[in-house]
């Protein structure tokens, strides 16, 4: 599968879902579309006085449930069907958990590596600015993605508000703490691959102290699963980022790694070293001996080549989009278990969602409350997709999408078509 299929493969889950809850075809045809989506041209004046063009996309996938939500990423990758793909699947995601937004997703054809950070500043204002028309607290609500955090939060926030003439807290979340962030949101998408991870282990009657775990990806979402694992007594056995993999069948020291990055080149593990650790490839990764494999990294890292060879017993994916339809199918047969990307990395919106509430009330809840209120959502969600999955006989992937779907599908009936 290309990289320009990606979208072919959110619609195959879409069909896939119709098709178990006999979807009708006028409803079906709505979903399959995007109401919105946005192409901008970002000229950027550089370091050097050169002026480069880079381009930019937002797309709006569903408001039928309520705002759209949904991150920025800056990727030299990125593509308007990755984008549209990564849209849908927020709008199920929104679903699976049940909190009252839609799916929303932006990016930038950016190597933010080879930008300095004040042409990232600019580059990523001159972005706000241009899909501004089309976001807004009510209407869609950007948030941190890949290679961009709650600095870049911070910038865009700014943007708006100096347009506006007023403080526009409410218009991204994933925000610093100064700028009215959410405590507990940093981790949330980690978190909640965690808690994921436990609700599963506990259904198959497995020990965390027994259970090993691989994690490609080491950003925030992969380092804050890893950790988090590790302190519920998992077994970290490997972890990669992009300058390569770090392997210790007897655990790795996910702390002291945290550490290093938050110091080093690109934050990057490049050059971390301790007692047992080899280095591996990526495509070793993927199939060491493990039990749960956690892909936290891009799209596609699972594919029908590598499926056959993944060792794990469960994939609990990090990432959007981390196994291919082919692949997964292939990984049921063989009675493995795929944690889906909307219900699994759902942590993120959730804690989005609470922070938007936080920003709307003036109101600020304590991280305790933030992780407590988490657990609760994802708990609550990942028993209902257990059991729609188990009283139907499908895999994890098609109860999550059977639940969303059919959320999502019942609030475009209710509304109707307009006009």
């Amino acid at each position: 599968m290309e990289k320009a299929d990606v979208f072919a493969m959110a619609l195959e889950q879409l069909d896939s879902a119709a098709r178990l809850l006999k979807l009708d075809a006028n409803t079906h045809r709505v979903l399959a579309h995007a109401e919105r989506a946005l192409t901008v041209a970002l000229p950027v004046v550089m370091d050097d006085g050169h002026i480069e063009v880079f381009e930019g996309h937002r797309v709006q996938h569903s408001s039928a449930r309520g705002p759209c939500k949904g991150g920025i990423r800056f990727h030299q990758n990125v593509t308007l069907d990755e984008v549209t793909a990564l849209s849908m699947w927020m709008t199920w995601k929104c679903a699976t958990v049940n909190i009252p937004y839609g799916g929303g997703k932006g990016g930038v054809k950016v190597d933010p590596t080879k930008l300095s950070k004040d042409e990232i500043r600019h580059l990523t204002r001159r972005y706000t600015v241009a899909i501004m028309p089309i976001i807004g607290p009510h209407s869609d609500i950007p948030a941190p993605d890949v290679n961009t955090s709650a600095e870049t939060m911070g910038w865009i926030m700014d943007t708006v508000s100096m347009f506006r003439g007023s403080t526009v807290l409410d218009i991204v979340t994933g925000k610093s703490i100064e700028l009215g962030g959410s405590l507990g949101r940093r981790e949330a998408t980690g978190r909640g691959v965690m808690f994921n991870t436990i609700e599963l282990l506990k259904r198959l009657d497995k020990d965390p102290a027994k259970t090993r775990v691989v994690v490609q990806g080491f950003g925030n979402v992969g380092s804050v699963s890893a950790d988090l694992l590790q302190k519920r007594g998992c077994k970290i056995i490997a972890v990669s980022d992009v300058s390569g993999a770090y392997y210790n069948p007897a655990g790795l020291p996910i702390s002291d790694m945290i550490r290093y990055c938050s110091t080093s080149k690109n934050r990057l593990l490049e050059g971390f070293d301790a007692p047992g650790i080899s280095k591996v490839s990526n495509a070793e990764l993927l199939e060491l001996d493990t039990d749960i494999l956690v892909p936290a990294a891009l799209e596609k890292q699972i594919t029908i080549e590598n499926a056959d060879r993944i060792k794990a017993y469960a994939i609990v994916e990090g990432a959007n989009g981390p196994t291919t339809p082919e692949a997964e199918r292939l990984l049921v047969s063989k009675g493995k278990y795929v944690v889906p990307d909307i219900l699994a990395n759902s942590g993120g919106v959730v804690v989005s969602y609470f922070e938007w509430v936080q920003s709307i009330q003036s109101f600020f809840w304590t991280e305790e409350e933030v992780n407590k209120n988490l657990e609760r959502v994802i708990e609550n969600a990942f028993a209902a997709v257990w059991d729609l999955a188990r009283r139907e006989k499908q895999d994890l992937r098609n109860g999550a999408m059977m639940i969303a779907v059919d959320r999502v599908a019942k609030a475009v009936q209710s509304r109707g078509i307009w006009p």
